[in-house]
């Protein structure tokens, strides 16, 4: 079929478009596709942490910012390195390689991870969020353990809010390496469970896997108190 359209008083003929039908992709190759592509999102999601955390390095020892800002800069290092940990764990787990498989417990200094998990909650909320830590060991996963300890201290942070108060206690306790969270808010189950179930979930993962307990009763802050209790080791 062919049109004609009118230009300066000439009729002019133009061919018609032929109409085409693009056949679906096979669903290996959709597949292939899509794993490319996740590899590619997943490099350059490293690629972008790298520059986060290279910008904040070269802040955290420039000359014209105070201790302060200093402290938040060196802050930004620490929460991308964790956070490029996270993206490397993910990407393990959708792999069509992942299998399950044991824990990769390695001797971890907890009281360490506490100490960090606070500086950065602290410099995030107005909520006061202290740490009170001696040196603990536990063979566990170095990563599962920061995530677990993370939510419990962000969800004490939420069920105390801003006037509220968090304090985390980390040491040895028998046989067991401890990790005690309290908060001053209205006690477990007075506000909506929501991300908190989910927190409590991913410790209570951590304490199974690693052979431990996670156990939740009152604070004497007034509020939740929430432990982890690791089978101690000793140094490595």
């Amino acid at each position: 079929m062919r049109k004609q359209r009118k230009r300066g008083g000439s009729v002019m003929t133009i061919p018609a478009l032929a109409s085409t039908r693009v056949a679906a992709a096979p669903a290996a190759v959709v597949e292939v596709t899509s794993g490319r592509l996740r590899h590619q999102i997943n490099h350059d999601i490293h690629h972008e942490l790298g520059t986060i955390a290279l910008l904040a390095s070269l802040l955290s020892s420039a000359d014209d910012i105070g201790p302060d800002s200093r402290q938040r800069a060196r802050q930004i290092v620490d929460e991308t390195q964790w956070l490029s940990e996270l993206v490397r764990a993910f990407e393990e787990s959708v792999s069509e390689q992942a299998r399950p498989g044991p824990v990769a417990a390695e001797p971890t200094r907890l009281d360490v991870i506490a100490a960090e998990v606070v500086a950065a909650v602290g410099l995030s909320t107005s909520t006061r969020v202290r740490v009170e830590a001696s040196e603990a060991w536990a063979r566990v996963d170095r990563l599962a353990f920061w995530r677990a300890l993370r939510n419990l201290v962000d969800n004490a942070v939420r069920a105390a809010g801003p006037p509220g108060d968090v304090e985390v206690e980390v040491g040895v306790v028998g046989p067991w390496a401890v990790a005690q969270v309290d908060d001053s808010g209205p006690g477990f189950g007075a506000v909506p469970a929501g991300r908190s179930s989910l927190g409590l979930g991913i410790a209570g993962d951590l304490a199974k896997a690693s052979g431990g307990e996670l156990a939740i009763g009152d604070s004497v802050l007034g509020g939740c108190r929430v432990l982890i209790r690791l089978p101690a080791s000793c140094l490595p």
